[in-house]
């Protein structure tokens, strides 16, 4: 049952069903039999192989064109650091930026049309809790990304999230700002000690990451990959970590809505209204309302990946096109 805590064998269940698999074009589709995959690069992270070890080859042939070879792999750098500080691009590697589309076939025309509320950076006490209650009320389900700190210090808002059959993903251990600056170990202890720490307080092993305000570096994929998780960004933001202004953001969140948008709002780090309270909860059942109105359905994460098709889809999945 979702929210208890398994034994070994429950454990190591859980741990396979967070496993993937690779789709076309290096795309990454989540799947349950435990099936190890490797890690792909993507276009331009071979490219940057290529061109790093070209220049070394050409810099002990010709030492005195050191400084053009020098010029090429600082702008290869540059490239790098600037396609990280976007964080929707798909440049480093895949990238959910849209639900993954159903495959064309019997029976698609009668799934209703869906998007995924995403809510992060917590648990945070109080707040998190009447988000659920607001949730509930209209029969509404999301993906909290949480912040491993937070699950630790508030495990049973961790349970409560699981046991009203929401979702929980990794939002790394620390959610530190200088996220896209680790090495390869960072990262991945970043990442691994939120996986553990979310496993332990609820049973429950993630199976998306969304890094710390969408920001990332090479390093990044590797380390999904080998903890079977998939990147996760979004289609719109309200940004209701730095306007109070519930209007503003219902604003931005619902601006030519469609099926297939992921959306994203925080429980944890929110900004207040004039009056004091988090902005989330006066947005949320606007939205959810307007949801209702234009027959989209709230899902989370996980069933939307679990509705589609598998392979017919990889492509789109990978390349973040849109449904």
């Amino acid at each position: 049952m979702r929210g208890s805590y398994p034994g070994p064998q429950g454990k190591r269940k859980l741990r396979a069903q967070g496993n993937s698999r690779d789709g076309p074009a290096g795309g990454r589709i989540s799947r349950m039999d435990g099936s190890p995959r490797a890690w792909r690069p993507s276009p331009l992270i071979r490219a940057s192989l290529v061109l790093h070890a070209g220049a070394a080859g050409v810099t002990l042939l010709r030492p005195h064109w050191w400084p053009w070879t020098l010029s090429a792999v600082l702008a290869d750098h540059l490239l790098l650091a600037l396609s990280g500080l976007w964080p929707r691009s798909h440049l480093l590697g895949p990238n959910w930026t849209h639900l993954p589309p159903l495959a064309a076939g019997a029976g698609v025309a009668t799934v209703p049309a869906a998007v995924a509320v995403t809510i992060d950076d917590g648990p945070e006490p109080q707040v998190t809790e009447r988000v659920l209650e607001v949730l509930d009320a209209h029969g509404a389900r999301a993906t909290f990304f949480c912040i491993g700190e937070r699950v630790e210090r508030h495990p049973s808002i961790a349970r409560a999230i699981v046991a009203a059959q929401h979702e929980i993903a990794n939002h790394s251990y620390r959610h530190l700002k200088c996220f896209s600056l680790l090495g390869p170990r960072g990262v991945a202890n970043e990442i691994s000690r939120a996986q553990a720490v979310i496993a332990e307080a609820t049973g429950e092993v993630a199976r998306f990451f969304r890094a710390p305000a969408g920001l990332r570096n090479p390093f990044l994929e590797p380390a999904l990959t080998r903890a079977n998780l998939q990147l996760v960004s979004w289609t719109r933001r309200g940004f209701d970590t730095v306007s109070g202004s519930a209007g503003r953001v219902f604003g931005s969140l619902t601006r030519d809505l469609q099926g297939g948008d992921i959306l994203l709002l925080h429980d944890g780090h929110a900004a207040r209204t004039e009056a004091g309270a988090p902005v989330i909860l006066e947005v949320l059942p606007r939205l959810l309302r307007a949801l209702k109105a234009a027959q989209l359905a709230p899902i989370t994460l996980r069933a939307a990946l679990e509705r589609t098709a598998a392979a017919p889809s990889a492509h789109s999945l990978a390349s973040g096109a849109t449904p």
